[in-house]
């Protein structure tokens, strides 16, 4: 019995050696091991070998991603307006070591710092400029904590103001204005879209009277060409009835044609008279229409270089006319 005894108490001696000897870091962990309470080495992913008590682990690290939610704090703006600012930062473990001697507790140190540089921040710029200009102020505080933090083995990489709330009468009035600018932007469009249809109704009209316009001094021009052209056909036709009469009066026969016309013409003239007026003048002695083609039948020979026929026969015969009566 005595011998099992011994068995087991030294088997059990063994597993807490081993165990004590023995270390397996999961991935992405870092431990810091100390040798008679001096940094000795680090740790990372994988099973270790280490002196039992002798070497010791003295800090166990996360080489992941870590989140911190910062508490809602007051920050005073640059303008005097008292406001809540609460954020979420990220870091991350670059030097297990610096990360274990560099500093007490890390994690206290940059929630801390944070704080300072946002209210550092939020003091430089006014209230209506915190609502937009947070990237700047994350840029800013990132850049900032990033220094300080460099000496306790941290990267910071990220940080976001989550909430920005101004008091309750600040925010009502900030409510106001926008409401108010948002009016004001309405009946600015409002005008404007009423100006722009102004605009393009005028520039409609415009339009349209310039082609009116443009389609009136056409048909004028179009009318006038017309007209023009009747004037040239008529006086065409005219000259080329004048031409055709001179040629019909050089031809034998053609000059007492034209006397017995013009006496045709004379005798429908007296007639119409006739027709027109219930009393008519006629001369007294007719031989004056006589004389009157005989003038004519000159002006004609005169012209057209047709011997004149002194006693024509339609002379003669307004000559043997009766004497004139009066009705």
């Amino acid at each position: 019995m005595g011998a099992i005894i011994v068995l087991v108490v030294f088997a059990i001696a063994v597993i807490l050696v081993l165990n004590a000897a023995a270390k397996v870091v999961p991935q992405q962990q870092a431990w810091v091991v100390e040798r008679l309470g001096r940094y000795y080495c680090t740790l990372r992913a994988g099973l270790h070998i280490i002196v039992p008590f002798v070497d010791s682990v003295r800090e166990h690290h996360s080489l992941k991603e870590t989140v911190i939610s910062v508490d809602e704090q007051d920050c005073i703006t640059k303008d005097n307006i008292l406001i809540k600012v609460d954020a979420v930062l990220y870091y991350q473990i670059i030097d297990p070591v610096k990360a274990t001697y560099g500093i007490s507790d890390h994690r206290i140190g940059i929630v801390q710092l944070a704080q300072t540089t946002v209210r550092s921040e939020i003091g430089k710029i006014e209230l209506d400029r915190t609502f937009e200009e947070r990237a700047v102020i994350n840029s800013h505080i990132v850049a900032e904590i990033d220094k300080a933090s460099e000496a306790w083995g941290v990267k910071l990489l990220r940080y976001e103001i989550k909430n920005i709330k101004p008091p309750n009468d600040i925010r009502e009035a900030m409510e106001r204005q926008m409401r108010a600018e948002r009016d004001k932007r309405a009946v600015i469009l409002e005008s404007e879209g009423q100006r722009d249809s102004a605009i393009n109704n005028a520039e409609g009209r415009k339009q349209q009277e310039i082609k009116a316009s443009e389609a009136s001094r056409q048909r004028e021009i179009n009318e006038a060409d017309g007209r023009a052209a009747a004037i040239r056909a008529v006086a065409s036709a005219t000259a080329e009835g004048i031409r055709d009469v001179a040629r019909a009066v050089q031809e034998p026969g053609g000059f007492e044609a034209v006397q017995l016309r013009v006496a045709e013409q004379y005798l429908q003239q007296f007639g119409a008279l006739a027709k027109q007026n219930n009393t008519m003048i006629v001369p007294a002695n007719l031989s004056d229409a006589a004389s009157m083609i005989s003038v004519a039948m000159s002006i004609i020979q005169r012209d057209g270089k047709a011997p004149i026929a002194a006693d024509s026969a339609p002379t003669a015969a307004l000559s043997r006319t009766a004497p004139s009566s009066s009705r």
